[in-house]
């Protein structure tokens, strides 16, 4: 009887990623928030100085991903060599270039938020109108409950309108109609808003014989008219997307065709079309200039789409801005708080596009 004499497997030995010349993982992440905390140190410092107004959130993020490109290349340049440090290099060009293209939105975010927030943090901005405040205090419920309202009643208009649109134009169309609608619809795309908005005027103001004619209802139709356009477009492209072969499939076991898009394609496609109309109620609903000619302003609620003025959040920003009284700042603060409040509104329309999305999108098996 022979013995074999067993060996216990060694562990691999460890290595440090510096050592072999190689940076961490997450150097690179590490790099940029010490970079922007670097720079972020530096504005302050200058506005506790007195040299700066205020916190410079564009230069904090501009410069310091600029320091981020000479220190992420210096860096890899001497652990790494500079072959990838160039590397390096390039993708951090790419960060500044994705940064640069953002700025407007985190200073738009960053400034709102630091002058809208007092006021928007006040109990009395949800719960009251500007109905005899001519000073400090009041709120926006009108405004709030106004662009609810107007931008809901367009989304029941536009949504049905354009949807069957697109599965005209998709599944049916063809011949002089439909490039007609196609190109018509591209046209509507560009017009301007308050085109729109002069379009719901002049067809009331004819239909009702009262050129002075100013009630919800018109704002909602001239919001319509630009809702339509982009439904259309989104819901054909989603539509386009459905394989062919699901239609074929459908049609050889005996479906007939509005049965195949009413089953088959239009459940296929949901998850794109609900963000596609998410998208145009985002596009519509901070719209001002055609809110402002048929569906005027008010510092009274009003709950009747049918009757009298009223007011919007586009439109009550503009008016708390236009229209200052004795108390400036007050105005100002107002004016700054319901744009906060739109953006927060875009912001979970864009976000309820996104979970809707993802519930109703075709999950595929592996």
């Amino acid at each position: 009887m022979s013995l074999t004499r067993t060996t216990a497997p060694t562990a691999a030995p460890l290595t440090n990623s510096l050592t072999a010349g190689k940076l961490p993982r997450h150097s690179p992440l590490i790099v940029l928030l010490a970079s922007w905390l670097v720079t972020g140190a530096f504005f302050f410092v200058l506005m506790l100085s007195g040299a700066a107004e205020g916190f410079n959130i564009v230069g904090t993020l501009f410069f310091g991903t600029v320091v981020y490109c000479v220190a992420i290349f210096l860096l890899s340049y001497y652990v790494e060599g500079v072959r990838k440090a160039k590397d390096r290099l390039v993708t951090a060009l790419v960060t500044v270039a994705f940064v640069v293209a953002l700025l407007p939105l985190f200073s738009l975010v960053f400034t709102t938020l630091v002058n809208g927030l007092p006021a928007f943090l006040t109990p009395s901005f949800f719960t009251q109108s500007q109905r005899n405040v001519v000073g400090e205090g009041g709120g926006a419920l009108h405004a709030v409950i106004g662009t609810l309202l107007i931008t809901g009643v367009a989304t029941l208009i536009s949504v049905p309108i354009g949807l069957l649109s697109a599965i005209y134009l998709t599944e049916y169309g063809r011949g002089r109609l439909a490039r007609a609608i196609t190109f018509f619809v591209d046209v509507m795309t560009g017009i301007p808003s308050i085109v729109a908005g002069l379009f719901a005027f002049a067809l009331f103001s004819l239909l009702f014989n009262d050129p002075g004619i100013r009630f919800g209802f018109g704002g909602a139709i001239a919001l319509t008219v630009l809702m339509i356009p982009v439904v259309v477009r989104s819901s054909e492209e989603m539509l386009k997307l459905v394989p062919n072969e699901l239609r074929e499939a459908a049609y050889a076991l005996g479906v007939p065709k509005w049965l195949t898009i009413l089953k088959v394609v239009l459940p296929t496609s949901l998850a794109g079309i609900v963000t596609g109309i998410m998208i145009s109620i985002s596009r519509v609903i901070g719209e001002t200039a055609p809110l402002l000619i048929i569906s005027g302003f008010t510092a009274s609620m009003n709950y009747d789409l049918f009757n009298e003025r009223m007011m919007t959040l586009p439109v009550f920003v503009y008016t708390q801005y236009a229209n200052q009284g004795a108390d400036t700042q007050a105005y100002l603060d107002r004016a700054w708080a319901g744009a906060l409040t739109l953006i927060l509104i875009v912001m979970l329309l864009n976000l309820g596009a996104r979970v809707i999305a993802r519930i109703f999108s075709p999950k595929l098996g592996r």
